[in-house]
Protein backbone atom coordinates (compact mmCIF):
# COMPACT_ATOMS: atom_id res chain seq x y z
CA UNK A 1 0.00 0.00 0.00
CA UNK A 2 1.37 3.69 -0.77
CA UNK A 3 -0.09 6.48 0.70
CA UNK A 4 1.16 10.08 0.08
CA UNK A 5 2.25 13.11 2.75
CA UNK A 6 0.62 16.49 2.40
CA UNK A 7 2.45 19.85 2.88
CA UNK A 8 1.36 19.44 6.80
CA UNK A 9 3.30 16.05 6.92
CA UNK A 10 0.09 14.30 7.17
CA UNK A 11 -0.83 10.63 6.04
CA UNK A 12 -3.51 8.86 5.36
CA UNK A 13 -3.82 5.36 7.15
CA UNK A 14 -5.69 2.91 4.38
CA UNK A 15 -9.42 2.18 5.75
CA UNK A 16 -8.49 -1.95 5.39
CA UNK A 17 -5.35 -1.08 7.91
CA UNK A 18 -7.52 0.67 10.06
CA UNK A 19 -10.19 -2.21 10.72
CA UNK A 20 -7.33 -4.48 10.91
CA UNK A 21 -5.80 -2.95 13.74
CA UNK A 22 -8.82 -1.48 15.55
CA UNK A 23 -7.86 2.23 14.74
CA UNK A 24 -10.66 4.53 15.23
CA UNK A 25 -10.97 8.36 15.58
CA UNK A 26 -9.08 9.77 18.63
CA UNK A 27 -6.86 6.62 18.64
CA UNK A 28 -3.45 7.61 19.72
CA UNK A 29 -0.74 6.52 17.28
CA UNK A 30 3.14 5.71 18.67
CA UNK A 31 5.63 7.01 16.31
CA UNK A 32 9.04 5.78 16.32
CA UNK A 33 12.03 5.96 14.08
CA UNK A 34 14.44 2.80 12.96
CA UNK A 35 17.21 4.95 11.53
CA UNK A 36 19.58 1.89 10.27
CA UNK A 37 16.87 0.68 8.35
CA UNK A 38 14.84 4.31 7.64
CA UNK A 39 12.13 3.57 8.98
CA UNK A 40 9.04 4.67 10.49
CA UNK A 41 7.37 2.68 12.47
CA UNK A 42 3.60 3.34 13.70
CA UNK A 43 2.09 1.41 16.59
CA UNK A 44 -1.73 2.26 17.37
CA UNK A 45 -2.23 2.72 21.39
CA UNK A 46 -5.35 0.31 21.82
CA UNK A 47 -6.30 -1.41 24.49
CA UNK A 48 -4.46 -4.66 23.25
CA UNK A 49 -1.13 -2.91 23.01
CA UNK A 50 -1.71 -1.56 26.59
CA UNK A 51 -2.44 -4.72 27.92
CA UNK A 52 0.52 -6.27 26.37
CA UNK A 53 2.72 -4.03 28.17
CA UNK A 54 1.39 -5.61 31.64
CA UNK A 55 4.12 -7.17 33.74
CA UNK A 56 6.69 -5.49 31.59
CA UNK A 57 8.19 -3.87 34.47
CA UNK A 58 7.44 -6.07 37.08
CA UNK A 59 10.27 -6.28 39.84
CA UNK A 60 11.71 -3.65 39.15
CA UNK A 61 11.35 -1.51 41.99
CA UNK A 62 10.14 1.48 39.91
CA UNK A 63 7.53 2.26 42.30
CA UNK A 64 9.74 2.50 45.62
CA UNK A 65 12.49 4.49 43.77
CA UNK A 66 9.43 7.26 42.46
CA UNK A 67 8.58 7.42 46.27
CA UNK A 68 12.07 8.04 46.94
CA UNK A 69 12.95 10.57 44.43
CA UNK A 70 9.67 12.27 45.57
CA UNK A 71 10.83 12.23 49.43
CA UNK A 72 14.19 13.90 48.14
CA UNK A 73 11.95 16.87 45.99
CA UNK A 74 10.03 17.52 49.10
CA UNK A 75 13.54 17.62 51.49
CA UNK A 76 14.91 20.41 49.14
Amino acid sequence: METTATTKGQIVIPSSVRKRLGIKSGTRIKVELDEEKGQIILRPITREYIHSLRGMLKGKGLLKELAAEKARERQR
